[in-house]
């Protein structure tokens, strides 16, 4: 079976490039006969499963993108059996049956999400193309029924295939990296942490105010370290965390330690006390499955996708009660066993989910849809 690959994002720094990777990855382990298109003013590659296509408009960045999902790319993909988009971007008219990955439908959840009026007609235009996909995969059945709720798509052509923790998140001990990372970073013995981005629906409002209450009742003996590059700007979109901090009266017990590398991060996992996750909305959630397949406590919101995730591998509160995080931070704080206990059943959930197993179900998907062409 031949398979057309969208690797406009091949890139690994976003969110969809390291989805594209990791797939890739495994379907070349399993055999699959793959080509990865992408456009040719990407770097280069020797890899002879990739093919560089023209595109033009390069010096128009949006146009560019556009052109290459809806005209470039289902282009190089006839005489392909199955074409398959990493992203919300399926071409409105396919030469290929067409599967399409949509991660989440945030645009239309979240109001300060929907962008500005080309970002809207781009939204719609997806959307419609999205109807016409051969089959949908997403990371969730949270994600399923906005799928079938909001595109109006029938449940029988979603399917709902999780993510997975790299394979570089593991339980860590203690050894050379946990102590270059503890030195790199100056962290104490114990800490709270959270590694994410800095938009709105990530919350860190109710992390500030849940971390006031710790600190009301345990006082500083356990700070809490913000990992991940600040935004340049505070904006109502991006609430800067330095100002959210000072308003809730933690300043000086929080810590910002910038970007940390994707090597350094199972280190970093490995160090912490716990891991809070208080977004209001994701499609999936990698960094709470990253932290508890390192073995670290985690508290996640009960929003969206993130029950499915966390399972009975962490500690689930109302992404609206700061009062509740701090109850929750305390009483695990305070109890060394069940942090332990807590520990071992996230390194078990965290186990269910592996990319052999995503790149499989993928597999089966492509089977389908060739079946029926």
């Amino acid at each position: 079976m031949r398979v057309g690959i969208n690797g406009l994002f091949w890139e690994p720094q976003t969110g969809s490039g390291q989805y594209t990777r990791c797939l890739v990855r495994e379907l070349m382990a399993l055999e699959t006969e793959y080509t990865l298109f992408l456009p040719r003013h990407k770097p280069g590659t020797e890899d002879p499963h990739h093919r560089l296509i023209d595109t033009p408009f390069s010096k128009n960045e949006n146009l560019a993108k556009v052109w290459f999902e809806q005209v470039s790319f289902p282009r190089a993909c006839r005489g392909m059996e199955v074409a398959h988009v990493p992203y919300f971007a399926p071409p409105l008219y396919p030469s290929t049956p067409t599967v399409a990955t949509i991660h989440d439908l945030i645009p239309f959840i979240l109001p300060a999400y929907k962008g500005s009026i080309l970002v809207r007609l781009y939204t719609r235009l997806v959307s419609i193309a999205a109807k016409r996909a051969a089959a949908i995969i997403t990371d969730s059945h949270s994600s399923k029924r906005d799928i079938t709720s909001l595109l109006k798509i029938p449940g029988e052509r979603v399917h709902v295939i999780p993510l997975a923790a790299h394979e570089r998140f593991q339980p860590q001990l203690e050894g050379v990296q946990l102590d270059r990372v503890r030195r790199k970073y100056d962290l104490p013995r114990q800490f709270i942490l959270y590694l994410g981005g800095f938009d709105q629906r990530k919350n860190m409002n109710t992390l500030f105010k849940g971390f006031m209450r710790l600190k009301e009742r345990l006082g500083d003996k356990c700070p809490l370290v913000i990992a991940g590059m600040l935004p340049s700007k505070d904006t109502h979109f991006f609430p800067h965390p330095r100002r959210l901090a000072e308003e809730a009266g933690v300043s000086d017990a929080v810590r910002f330690i910038g970007w940390v590398p994707e090597e350094e991060k199972p280190a970093l996992y490995g160090l912490a006390t716990l891991f809070l996750y208080p977004s209001l909305y994701e499609g999936f959630g990698l960094p709470p499955l990253e932290a508890m397949a390192c073995g670290t406590p985690v508290i996640a919101s009960h929003a969206a996708s993130l029950p499915e995730v966390v399972g009975d591998g962490g500690v689930l509160v109302d992404p609206q009660k700061p009062a509740a995080w701090g109850e929750a931070m305390v009483a695990l704080l305070t109890s060394p066993q069940r942090r332990e206990e807590l520990s071992a059943k996230a390194v078990k959930q965290a186990q269910k989910f592996s990319w052999r197993k995503t790149a499989r179900e993928t597999q089966e998907v492509y089977k389908q849809v060739a079946a029926k062409r």
